[in-house]
């Protein structure tokens, strides 16, 4: 015997799956004409945003595979990723051999920071969100330990314009200007005024076609089994441990990659902050995509980067003409990116303890059809 659900029961499951979308869909629409805003001008934003941020997000779809939940732990290679710009900027070299060198850089420091971040998290097991998230603030210690006193003393740099007068730390803010919009502008074209990074686009498509063809392959169907049992996968064989260690790295790596990209097309480093809320930011745009702790794809980076960042681009100017303070639209931002974490969180928790209510319902029709 099989339980029937009723068409409204199916619409309210489809709308309780798709809340935080659906919320946010509302917002913009609010948001959209209180900004005043040309649709010229925000799709030129939207496809700036899509260019900027994609690569980061698309990093946190493998742990999500392999049952780890959001990587906050991306933070990691996004720091990696400065530590390569920070050098190259040194070293003078500029355009995309500057980028491509840079990248080169983050790997090995990526995959070492991801191993170790892998370890932890295995012997934190079943709480890896909250490790990851505190790892990011430990590493992030280290790191301006690193840049602030090690360079410089350690690590040798040569540019005055990258040192503090003291002689040794990085300055706060790092001049991208060899490198800025180097992807970005090596193949733009506008139609109808709007600006279409097609290199930058096109690098992000590789990467959203390999995580296609990385889920069919046996590491990835070993991640996929890992995911949703840990103790069937590793019945079967399958080396548990290191294949969450694996997803990490990999995870790690790509951030380290995407925030190189990021900060080429914005063109300035913050060395001591751009990579402070890079996670946080990255991790709401997939939940608002419809994503959750266990299941994401592709469809949920793009549907996320398009909703998140269209509320950040149109809330001030809403804000503004509201109530006469642009400033309502910058808290409000802050308290979404926060807000939207804990509610999908909490509708994961729903969502998971309805549909244990379900089988159990559906286990009990079952018996009652056998007697």
């Amino acid at each position: 015997m099989t339980l029937q659900m009723t068409k409204k029961q199916k619409l309210l499951r489809i709308m309780g799956n798709n809340t935080v979308p659906i919320l946010f869909l509302v917002i913009c629409a609010f948001g959209i004409p209180l900004s005043g805003y040309s649709a010229n001008y925000l799709v030129s934003e939207i496809v700036i945003r899509i260019s900027r941020n994609s690569f980061l997000i698309v990093s946190l779809l493998i742990p999500i595979l392999a049952g780890m939940g959001l990587n906050f732990g991306m933070t990691l290679g996004a720091m990696a990723g400065q530590l390569g710009l920070i050098l190259i900027s040194d070293w003078g070299i500029v355009g995309i051999p500057g980028i491509i060198l840079a990248m080169i850089i983050s790997t090995p420091i990526s995959v070492i920071l991801g191993w170790w971040c892998g370890k932890i998290l295995n012997m934190a097991r079943g709480r890896e969100m909250v490790t990851s998230y505190i790892i990011g603030f430990f590493m992030n210690g280290i790191y301006q330990l690193v840049v602030l006193y090690g360079m410089g003393v350690v690590i040798p740099i040569r540019s005055n314009s990258l040192l503090l007068p003291r002689g040794y730390g990085i300055r706060n803010t790092v001049n991208l200007i060899g490198i800025r919009r180097s992807l970005d502008d090596l193949l733009l074209i506008r139609p109808f005024g709007i600006p279409i990074p097609l290199a930058t686009l096109f690098v992000i498509a590789v990467l959203c076609l390999f995580i296609l063809w990385f889920k069919k392959t046996k590491l990835g169907q070993d991640m996929r089994a890992v995911g949703q049992d840990l103790e069937v996968a590793r019945a079967a064989g399958i080396k548990v441990e290191h294949t969450r260690i694996v997803s990490i790295v990999i995870s790690t790596v790509f951030a380290g990659y995407g925030m190189i990209l990021y900060l080429q097309n914005i063109g300035t480093l913050n060395t001591y902050n751009s990579h402070m809320q890079i996670g946080m930011f990255s991790v709401a745009a997939l939940l608002v995509g419809g994503a959750s702790v266990s299941k994401a794809n592709i469809r949920n980076v793009f549907l996320g980067v398009i909703l998140f960042h269209l509320m950040f681009v149109v809330s001030p100017m809403a804000g503004k003409n509201l109530i006469g303070q642009a400033q309502l639209g910058e808290y409000f931002r802050v308290f979404v990116s926060y807000g939207v974490i804990t509610i999908s969180l909490v509708l994961y928790e729903v969502r998971k303890k309805r549909d244990q209510h379900y089988a159990g319902m559906q286990l009990a029709a079952d018996q009652e059809g056998i007697k």
